[in-house]
């Protein structure tokens, strides 16, 4: 029995070269067309990405902030600037009527109230408390004692022998302290002059002042303050 075969089919070179060179020229025309898509599409994502451009170093510059509007006000919408509350100092000035706390030392002249602090811790080292019972007055009280005083005594010349006037009295320019108790007297009065701290009238032995220079005797005693009138 005699088998017959198929011959088999047999491609010559130049088809073959044909055939691969016909796939080239299809590949070629595929990547042809994507190029000109991506060129003519305007809506890519390249095309939506913004220009920077870079500094000197080839760093983006810094951004840009933007400006906020500033808002016009009327006069009436205008804030008004706040008051702020300021305390007028305290005066120290002789025969003004700034109170102070007659029981402290803190309205005395600096040189009686440097002596006095040196007498009370003498005297607090002695066994005896120097109290002020009346030291820096304004004028508006120095004329309120010396009207109480004419009413008692009866008359501006008898007053004048316990409360002087603003522009004479001591106390008004902080210059003088009335001391109690009686044993603070007694001992200011035995060795205020070693602080030049002395009595100066023999009718008020309360009454002090700085009159003479620590270590020295204490000037003679006026009979009264009616002596300082002149």
């Amino acid at each position: 029995m005699t088998n017959h075969l198929r011959p088999r089919r047999t491609f010559s070179v130049p088809a073959r070269l044909l055939s691969v060179t016909g796939l080239a020229l299809v590949a070629s025309l595929l990547i042809w067309h994507s190029q000109v898509a991506d060129l003519l599409s305007f809506d890519s994502a390249a095309d939506k990405q913004p220009v920077v451009a870079g500094g000197p170093s080839g760093s983006p510059p810094p951004a840009v902030r933007k400006s906020t509007p500033v808002k016009q006000t009327t006069p009436s919408e205008t804030p008004k600037p706040k008051k702020t509350p300021t305390k007028a100092p305290k005066s120290t000035r002789a025969g003004d009527d700034t109170k102070y706390s007659e029981e402290s030392i803190d309205g005395l002249s600096p040189t009686l109230r440097s002596r006095l602090k040196k007498a009370m811790t003498a005297a607090r080292a002695d066994g005896v408390t120097l109290r002020i019972n009346s030291g820096r007055r304004s004028a508006a009280k120095q004329r309120r004692l010396l009207r109480e005083a004419i009413q008692k005594y009866g008359s501006y010349e008898a007053a004048t022998r316990w409360v002087l006037p603003p522009d004479k009295s001591a106390h008004v320019q902080g210059k003088a302290v009335d001391i109690a108790p009686q044993a603070a007297m007694v001992w200011l009065n035995k060795n205020g002059w070693e602080y030049g701290i002395c009595r100066p009238y023999a009718n008020e032995p309360w009454h002090f002042e700085a009159l003479t220079t620590p270590g020295k005797k204490c000037p003679p005693r006026k009979a009264s303050a009616v002596a300082d009138l002149g």
